[in-house]
């Protein structure tokens, strides 16, 4: 790697405020804030709105579009068009 182009790269704990989760990885990601670790250190922390514990599609919630329902109702309601 060329020198003095990358950013630091290190520990950081990123917080899903909404699940009330949080990991510890490493990330070149920076925070001002910074939160004591359970192995009693202290890490920048981000905040994030969705992580793996509160997506939708990882907690088993997601909802599935009926694509084909809709264009059936559709062709119901406005009749099919004819071929050119």
């Amino acid at each position: 790697m060329r020198k003095a182009i990358h950013p630091p790269y290190g520990p950081v704990v990123f917080r899903d405020r909404a699940a009330n989760h949080a990991f510890l990885t490493r990330s070149t990601m920076t925070s001002g804030k910074t939160i004591e670790w359970e192995d009693g250190n202290t890490y920048p922390v981000v905040d994030v709105e969705i992580s793996n514990v509160s997506h939708p599609f990882y907690t088993g919630t997601a909802r599935v579009l009926d694509t084909a329902g809709r264009v059936e109702r559709f062709e119901r309601r406005f009749g099919k068009r004819g071929g050119a």
